[in-house]
């Protein structure tokens, strides 16, 4: 019984996907090896009532058929876990996909994988892969020439973290930053028993100080409840009494980590009492715990170097220090031996009269420095006295008088000189411009026996006979007094006759 019967399918005549229904076209290969073998062979007519056999293939043009019934799905996507991976020599990625029931090899190129390849494919990975299915005759195989890969439900993974941030951030829980204590009495670790975790915790430890406090509570740190179970542990250790709390797993995938990214977890760390450090995954891996978390150590062993404080290091600061005090009281006591040395030599030390022998020769001093100082002070207030008696005898007011009237009569001469040097000088001036106006006068030309004629009427005086006819009385001025004639005759200038 066929699939078809299984399901309860009613049974179909159609061809399927690998039938060829059809006769091949006349001059194809698979028509001439038909005509071929008729030729070689004809076949025997079938006996009444059997069936037509079927169509007759070589392998290669079975192959090709299967290729290009194949070429017919086109782009598909495969959903399925990640088995037998390999890289070859050439640089090509091999892989199978398989689930319950089948498995399928994938492929792809070289030049594909920097594309394709953008998380890590591990091994039982489940992913979709897209591509084309393409034959390999040699091998009579079929495999997925994959272009695309993307991991089931990673996406939505993402989405649902980057939303828990983004709320988590508006709340301010990412700022809060506590400080470590430099030596916690208890250090509370939560983590699995079963994970390298623990034993990477435990061995830095040993390293570190052997014995240290820690207070370790087992959780599970991957699955359903891993989250709520991660949560309670953080708030027992918070009530017992720590002083720090470390919260640590291992590597692995998002959806491995993916409890420290649940808000029950972040909640938990937030309300702590005391700080906590996370140790993570590796170093790339970021949850909501390592955000939430006082202090983000990279791995487990990096949180127990955060906490466990090095006892081999401390105990060589101290003795450095021990070195440094003992140092310092070696040179602290050689100063004051030396001090003291110099003190023992001090005069006041050997004899206690020094004192007052020494105080009596010093007030001695200061009294004849003070006497000098007292002279010289009296000495220049005398003479400055005798200066100010003299320049007041110089400014009395009958001497004050007697300059002022010496300088009256001065003044006097000098203004005497000045008004008639004024006076010289203004006569001599206007005489200069009496002169000046005397050689211009028409007086003076009239003077030397000129005369100014205008006609009887009045007007301006004439300088043309033109302007005058016989018998017209004219009015003539001299240099002393004035006369009226009569024109008798008029003699025109020469270049007019």
């Amino acid at each position: 019984m066929d699939r078809r019967a299984k399901r309860g399918e009613p049974e179909r005549d159609e061809p399927g996907l690998f039938d060829s229904a059809l006769p091949a076209p006349a001059g194809t290969p698979q028509a001439e090896s038909r005509s071929e073998a008729r030729a070689e062979a004809p076949p025997a007519p079938p006996a009444r009532g059997e069936p037509a056999p079927p169509p007759l293939f070589t392998v290669a043009q079975l192959s090709g058929v299967i290729q290009g019934r194949l070429a017919e799905l086109g782009r598909v996507r495969v959903e399925g876990e990640v088995s037998q991976k390999k890289r070859a020599a050439a640089g090509h990625v091999y892989f199978d996909l398989k689930d319950a029931g089948a498995k399928l090899a994938c492929k792809i190129w070289q030049s594909q994988v920097p594309r394709v390849l953008r998380f890590d494919l591990a091994e039982g990975a489940q992913v979709i892969a897209w591509g084309k299915l393409d034959v390999y005759a040699p091998q009579g195989g079929y495999s997925l020439i994959v272009d695309k890969l993307e991991p089931v439900g990673l996406g939505a993974l993402l989405a649902q973290l980057e939303a828990r941030k983004a709320e988590l951030k508006a709340k301010g829980w990412f700022e809060r930053k506590r400080a470590l204590p430099a030596f916690p009495p208890t250090i509370g670790l939560v983590t699995s028993r079963d994970g390298a975790a623990l034993r990477d915790f435990l061995k830095t430890r040993s390293l570190r100080w052997p014995g240290y406090p820690v207070r370790f509570v087992h959780t599970a740190v991957q699955g359903p409840g891993a989250a709520q179970s991660i949560a309670a542990a953080v708030r027992a250790l918070d009530e017992s009494g720590v002083d720090a709390i470390a919260l640590v797993r291992g590597g692995g995938s998002l959806e491995d980590l993916w409890a420290f990214n649940e808000l029950a977890v972040a909640e938990a760390i937030w309300n702590s009492r005391v700080p906590v450090v996370t140790g993570v995954g590796h170093e790339t891996d970021v949850t909501l715990a390592d955000l939430v978390a006082d202090r983000r150590a990279h791995t487990p062993t990096d949180a127990a170097q955060t906490l466990i404080p090095d006892r081999g290091e401390l105990c060589a600061r101290i003795a450095r220090l021990g070195n440094y005090l003992s140092e310092a009281f070696e040179h602290h006591w050689r100063e004051r031996v030396e001090l003291l040395e110099r003190l023992r030599t001090r005069p006041v030390l050997r004899d206690a009269n020094w004192i007052l022998d020494e105080r009596t020769r010093a007030l001695a001093a200061q009294h004849a420095r003070l006497d000098a100082a007292l002279a010289s002070q009296l000495e220049r207030r005398a003479g400055a006295l005798s200066r100010s008696h003299a320049r007041l005898a110089r400014r009395t007011p009958a001497a004050e008088l007697a300059r002022r009237a010496q300088r009256l009569v001065a003044a006097r001469v000098k203004l005497g000189g000045a008004v008639e040097r004024t006076l010289e000088q203004r006569a001599n001036a206007l005489a200069v411009k009496a002169r000046s106006l005397e050689a211009v006068s028409p007086l003076a030309v009239l003077g030397r026996g000129y005369a100014i004629v205008r006609a009887a009427e009045g007007g301006a005086a004439l300088s043309d006979v033109r302007a005058l006819a016989p018998g017209q009385s004219v009015d003539a001025r001299l240099a002393r007094g004035s006369f009226r004639a009569r024109i008798e005759s008029v003699q025109p200038p020469v270049e007019d006759a």
